[in-house]
């Protein structure tokens, strides 16, 4: 499981950790909460191109349906399969075995800190 204080994150709630130039994608354990029981997850092809706020994918749960947005520009390099197959892993840990998809970026965007995010979220 990452380490949530080392991540960076989303207005629309996703996670973020930077591997060098790969980074990899999940949304967060609130948005996971708001969403309900996560039924379906449709993620992008593996080489397809993505760019930075386009909708890539879409999270659908027994409530509702969350599109997925491209954190950064770059290279989808790979997606989580286990998601795909079985998308409760979403719900059950988000920041884990629920990650989505990994991009090879160029240039990261100004991403949130784990201390501006929980600002966000605040209730």
């Amino acid at each position: 499981m990452a380490d949530q204080s080392t991540l960076q994150y989303t207005a629309e709630h996703e996670w973020v950790e930077v591997v060098g130039e790969v980074a990899t994608v999940g949304i967060t354990a609130y948005a996971a909460d708001k969403l309900g029981d996560v039924v379906f997850v449709d993620l992008p092809a593996v080489g397809a191109t993505v760019a930075s706020g386009s909708i890539v994918g879409e999270i659908e749960s027994t409530k509702s349906v969350g599109e997925l947005f491209a954190p950064l520009d770059g290279t989808v390099e790979e997606i989580n399969d286990s998601v795909v197959d079985s998308p409760e892993l979403v719900n059950s840990d988000p920041f884990g075995e629920g990650w989505l998809m990994k991009v090879r970026f160029s240039e990261l965007p100004p991403l949130l800190s784990f201390e501006q995010y929980s600002e966000l979220v605040a209730e």
